[in-house]
């Protein structure tokens, strides 16, 4: 997912040190000391094999559909696909599924969401999500606007109940062609377009540059990322109010009533180790650090004078550059750092982070570590991790957002990682990842040209050695 300042804009100055990355123990759970592991295939699924039609290379026995294209298949209103797929969900419906895909579109985007009556927040804005029908083989039905007006809605997460939190990346104000602030978050239902009416903001979850979010079933508590710099962004607990119960329609109502803007308690990550506060995410160079955590609450959540980060001392709160994909799984909260550089401020360096929160312990621990990459045109080389899902086969799936060559990378659950798609297209970047309920196909979106894949293919658990 793009931002105001990407890592495209420090790959050029340096690094130092040779490509890696590291492991603790399994993805799915916290056991064994770290273990580091080649990131050379065969593994996984084995290695790709190159497209003829010089789109999506994928291990041997796996095929993709194009489920749509922005500017070539069509909304059901007429109009064209919309540009730029980011964060993506799968909902199931029976005979099929139902995605809900967001639209990072920021301004000069060439396709914009329609500005659909009853739909649209703020007819300025061009962002947004379409839900798009398929059936059980990831063939397209229908594909319509779900929510418009929005504003470079970049990732998301997937509530227990079946909706879909898309999160706008910016802090736009109102001003020129925007009629309304931005930097919300705003539920969309995958089913009911009726729901969909009239589009609230959750102002109880602040206004800044959201990324990603992912959903606590036991106490609909929700994890928030922020993509920011100058300073980096936080790590964000949002607490609901004593008697709240998550369901459909039920963020909205909050919303909408009375003290709705600041429902709940909003609160950033500070992490600590042997009692030392931890500033930045990015001081972790070792898989199996596990830091704990408390949590700070903000002051003004809705930044009407100064950002909702600035507000927050370093002595305070723990930063992290390029917090990104988030995934609710295995009793806790995983989350994504994307790169860490000295010239942003960051401690260390490195070329991604995945870490997982465990609300019971009150913890965070660093999972996997992905080392400066040397060298991005090599094919087996990855950096620059950004959206996350968790694999029905064991581990996660990243979409990567770095240099050079772009991945789906896999990491098996015993920690190594695998290459599981190849963008032969450009050098795009891979967004949403997300399996369908039955685990027979994988959804994931090459953000421009705007590509929406249905892969399918023998999948099992990922193979988790070189042989």
């Amino acid at each position: 997912m793009s931002a105001p300042v990407s890592r495209r804009s420090f790959i050029s100055r340096g690094t130092a040190g040779g490509l890696g990355i590291a492991f603790a123990g399994s993805i799915e759970a916290i056991a064994g000391p770290p273990a580091f592991a080649a990131t050379r295939p065969p593994l996984g699924y084995g290695p790709l094999v190159a497209d003829p039609a010089g789109i999506l290379a994928l291990p041997a026995g796996f095929s993709y559909r194009i489920v749509a294209e922005a500017g070539v298949t069509l909304l059901e209103s007429g109009e064209p696909t919309p540009s730029d797929a980011d964060g993506t969900a799968s909902f199931s419906h029976g005979r099929g599924a139902t995605l809900v895909n967001n639209h990072e579109i920021g301004g000069s985007e060439p396709y914009r969401v329609p500005a659909l009556p009853g739909l649209t927040y703020d007819p300025g804005a061009g962002g947004g999500t379409t839900n798009i029908d398929v059936d059980a083989h990831g063939e397209r039905i229908r594909e319509y606007v779900s929510l418009a007006g929005t504003h470079n809605n970049c990732a998301g997460g997937k509530t227990p109940w079946s909706t879909w939190l898309t999160c706008e990346e910016t802090e736009q104000r109102a001003g020129g062609a925007f009629q309304k602030d931005h930097g919300y978050v705003f539920e969309v239902d995958p089913f009911d377009r009726k729901a969909n009416q009239d589009p609230v903001p959750l102002k109880f979850l602040g206004r800044y540059s959201h990324e990603a979010v992912a959903v606590d079933p036991r106490t609909s508590a929700i994890y928030l990322t922020e993509d920011a710099g100058g300073p980096s962004g936080l790590y964000y607990r949002w607490t609901p109010p004593s008697g709240f119960r998550g369901g459909r329609g039920a963020l909205r109502k909050l919303a909408l009533s009375d003290g709705g803007d600041t429902a709940g308690k909003l609160e950033a990550m500070s992490c600590s180790h042997d009692g030392t506060h931890v500033a930045d995410l990015s001081e972790a160079t070792t898989p199996g650090t596990r830091y704990r955590v408390r949590w700070v609450e903000v002051p003004d959540r809705d930044a009407r004078t100064q950002s909702v980060r600035v507000q927050l001392t370093n002595d305070q709160v723990t930063r992290s550059r390029k917090l990104e994909g988030a995934w609710w799984a295995d009793g806790g909260a995983y989350f994504v750092a994307s790169f860490a550089r000295h010239t942003d401020g960051s401690v260390n360096e490195h070329d991604g982070q995945v870490w997982f929160y465990d609300p019971r312990h009150e913890t965070v621990t660093l999972k996997t570590l992905f080392g400066v990459n040397p060298d991005p045109t090599q094919d087996t080389n990855y950096d620059g991790p950004d959206n996350i899902t968790v694999s029905p086969y064991g581990g996660v799936i990243l979409a990567e957002d770095g240099e050079g060559i772009q991945h789906l990378v896999g990491v098996t659950d015993k920690g190594k990682a695998y290459p599981m798609a190849r963008n032969d297209h450009n050098d795009s970047e891979f967004t949403g990842p997300t399996f369908s309920a039955d685990g027979r196909i994988l959804f994931a979106n090459i953000q421009t040209p705007g590509h929406v894949f249905a892969i399918t293919g023998p999948w099992r658990r990922p193979a988790n050695t070189d042989s």
